[in-house]
């Protein structure tokens, strides 16, 4: 009996100390990366267990960025993110302190493995002639995309839409009420991407979805092949990536090295590959020369040249009383 429970404490020492042969890390992402991380996920598990003999199991959680993040302050136990925009990270540092402030600098890119646009996807002929930002508050249009208070594909979508009728009008008021006017064409608004997505191809409401690029190739190409036609507008804006290891979680986890390798792999070729494989644009080059065919060459802004960032693009835009607020009770 000494001798068994001699043996156990041994082995609880070769857990506490790593040493143990599996492992499990918890990933919480946003709406639109399911059909991407299943892929990935067995992949990574695979390329681990042959370079240090773990097996590493992988959970998912998903949904709308701003969500997933308050969900992780609120104590959800995220071993990683990855999320739909820095913002949401920032987030988790300033206000759980789970991480350090200067995340982006732990991984290459700013901590952003890829990026995407925002697009329109609309039904097959495209039947209101939807071709640029402005179509979307014709008579009779009605416009698909979630709440910009939970979703961060949202908020790129409105901070798109936002500046291409400031670059149309020059005047920021009426940017304002064009942004009004947009909302008055939604009829229901998600708490994410992949629930959008559902209202638009599954429950048959809206004539036009403004979602992630990933998310309409992969609904044109592949899911619903011939059912919708996707659209580029004139202006897009770019949407980078963000991915960080929640370092206190991890560290009591006991997962702090297979959690920075896993979010490492995706910048490795084989990462990358995947990525583009539903389709998110790679940031290594020559992984993205492979698959550029598939992504159009477009005129994106960018958050930080147009907005100054996201910390100040949520004051202005999206914190409880900025515009949003104002323009939707208003509508």
């Amino acid at each position: 009996m000494k001798r068994i429970v001699w043996l156990l404490l041994i082995m609880g020492v070769g857990l506490q100390g790593g040493l143990y042969a599996q492992a499990t890390l918890l990933n919480v992402s946003y709406d639109p990366t399911r059909e991407f991380y299943k892929e990935l996920n067995p992949k990574f598990s695979a390329y681990w267990k042959e370079k240090t003999g773990i097996s590493v199991t992988i959970q998912q959680s998903h949904g709308g960025s701003g969500k997933q993040a308050r969900a992780v302050i609120d104590g959800l136990g995220a071993d990683v993110v990855t999320l739909a925009l820095s913002y949401d990270i920032d987030q988790i540092a300033k206000k759980a302190n789970l991480l350090p402030e200067n995340w982006q600098k732990q991984l290459p890119n700013n901590s952003s493995p890829f990026y995407s646009t925002i697009v329109f996807l609309v039904r097959k002929g495209n039947p209101k002639k939807i071709r640029d930002w402005s179509d979307l508050i014709k008579p009779g249009v009605e416009v698909i995309t979630p709440s910009p208070k939970t979703g961060g594909g949202a908020r790129y979508n409105v901070l798109a839409a936002w500046q291409s009728a400031l670059d149309r009008t020059k005047s920021e008021a009426k940017a304002n009420a064009y942004l009004k006017d947009l909302f008055k064409h939604v009829p229901v608004l998600d708490s994410g991407a992949r629930g959008s997505t559902t209202t638009f191809t599954q429950r048959g409401i809206g004539d036009v979805l403004i979602t992630w690029e990933n998310e309409a190739l992969l609904l044109t190409l592949e899911k619903e092949k011939g059912q919708f036609e996707l659209v580029y507008p004139p202006q897009s804006i770019r949407a980078d990536i963000p991915v960080a290891v929640v370092e206190k979680n991890a560290k009591t986890h006991g997962t702090s090295r297979v959690a920075k390798a896993y979010l490492t792999y995706l910048f490795l070729p084989d990462g990358q590959t995947i990525g583009a494989k539903y389709y998110y644009r790679p940031k290594d080059k020559r992984v993205f020369d492979t698959f550029k065919q598939q992504f159009p060459a477009v005129k994106m802004i960018t958050v930080e040249e147009k907005f100054g960032g996201w910390d100040k693009a949520n004051a202005k835009f999206f914190d409880d009383g900025a515009l949003f607020d104002q323009i939707y009770t208003s509508r």
